[in-house]
């Protein structure tokens, strides 16, 4: 018998979850179970390496709602939810993240917003419980940086928690660049957008995905996917420095002519010299990020490789397409 067409997709990246995922499918279920309509709910394995996959695999086959996606290695937070959406076929897609800080209680909350009319509904953080002063603090930094180096609206203190409509996921499916950026790309296709406030838990257990390192990175792609401005400050400074060559070679000149010693000997040329050096090799590493992406777009790599499928129609439309990309 052919399962109904879903009216609601729940996508979840998982990265070594294993002592979450049996709460969080509890917690899902229960959500799901009051919906009106038929759901789906795809996890997602981003190469875990721990026991997540076969977890998965156990309450795939109690569920029938449940569906697997398993990457052949680690392909990133945000190529999982690429191929989640990619394979999702409800009318609504839901992304969430598996630690449970997302409360699934508040899906419902965004549904009701999309019977509204709205197309892409995205969950604001109210409170971020147990996380730290500089975790909230350069979280905040982040989304005002964006802010002000892009024109798109990112909300502040969103993340990847959001609903979408089908429409905005066919539109996002046509995005298929390497260096993602999935809330800058929800934000930038477009539709009637609306947020829903919340409160962010503590993670329910297991450590964070995100240190400081890939959380840089993550903000790199962010700015370097939406914004020129780091490219153009390269431009800003050379005029910047131009203009004070030019007022400091008569300067120099006339006081010398009097005289005045002060901008003679190695340590004031030695100082120029490497203020100089260091701005030009920030700007080059600059320049180095954006040939960098060019690079990786123009191999024109797929964005992940799927090793296992579970739960999915062999006729699928979704799963067809996202094997070509």
């Amino acid at each position: 018998m052919t399962p109904p067409h879903p009216k609601y997709s729940i996508v979840v990246p998982i990265f070594n979850e294993e002592e979450i995922i049996p709460e969080m499918h509890r917690r899902m279920s229960a959500m799901l179970d009051g919906l009106d309509g038929p759901s789906e709910l795809i996890l997602v394995n981003d190469g875990s390496r721990d026991r997540s996959l076969e977890i998965m695999k156990e309450l795939a086959a109690r569920d029938p709602r449940l569906k697997v996606i398993s990457f052949s290695r680690n392909f990133g937070h945000q190529m999982a939810i690429t191929a989640g959406i990619d394979h999702a076929a409800g009318d609504a897609v839901v992304v969430i993240d598996a630690d449970l800080q997302d409360p699934p209680e508040v899906i419902p909350e965004l549904i009701k917003k999309w019977k509204e009319g709205y197309e892409l509904i995205y969950a604001v953080r109210s409170e971020r419980k147990g996380e730290t002063f500089f975790k909230k603090f350069t979280a905040s930094f982040f989304y005002r940086l964006i802010a002000g180096l892009t024109e798109l609206k990112i909300p502040a203190d969103s993340g990847d928690f959001r609903l979408m409509d089908r429409k905005v996921v066919e539109a996002m499916k046509q995005v298929r660049e390497h260096h993602r950026f999935m809330r800058g790309l929800s934000v930038w296709v477009g539709f009637k957008q609306i947020g829903v406030t919340y409160v962010r838990q503590e993670r329910f257990a297991g450590v964070t995905k995100y240190p400081l390192k890939k959380m840089v990175r993550f903000a790199t792609d962010g700015i370097t996917s939406f914004s020129y401005v780091p490219l153009q400050l390269a431009t800003s400074f050379g005029f910047v420095f131009a203009g004070l060559a030019l007022v400091a070679i008569p300067v120099v000149a006339v006081l010398r002519a009097f005289g005045n010693d002060f901008f003679t000997g190695q340590a004031t040329t030695l100082l120029s010299v490497l203020l100089l050096g260091g701005v030009q090799l920030i700007f080059l590493g600059i320049i180095g990020e954006y040939l960098g992406r060019i690079y990786d777009e123009v191999k024109k790599r797929p964005l992940y490789i799927i090793s296992e499928k579970i739960g999915f129609t062999a006729e699928s439309a979704n799963a067809s397409r996202a094997e070509k990309v």
